[in-house]
């Protein structure tokens, strides 16, 4: 991460990104530079436009997330529990019923 920290801040200040300048960064920073990893990531910022990227990151972060609506398979078993619960009143009822006419013969 520190290599892309340096590269970010070599961009802002309108530096270009090279070798040197990305090690010296680092040094400052007193990140113990790795000169092929530096070799790495200059060669592959040549073609970034790092402007556009941001951009491109900025926008993306800000997009709400709408929140996912309830599965088939999630539904399905709502209406199955449902269908349990009034099954188990239903039943409760008569016997409670079935109770009550005892008493009275």
């Amino acid at each position: 991460m520190e290599y892309i920290y340096g590269a970010l801040l070599l961009h802002s200040a309108g530096q270009e990104i090279d070798e040197a300048k990305l090690k010296k960064v680092l040094e400052e920073a007193g990140v113990k530079a790795d000169d092929a990893r530096i070799k790495a990531m200059v060669s592959g910022l040549k073609e970034v436009k790092i402007d556009e990227v941001l951009k491109n990151a900025a926008t993306m972060a800000a997009a709400p997330v709408a929140p996912s609506a309830p599965k088939k398979e999630e539904k399905k078993k709502e209406e199955k529990k449902e269908e349990k619960k009034e099954e188990k009143s239903e039943a409760s009822e008569e016997d409670a019923m079935a109770g009550l006419s005892s008493l009275f013969g």
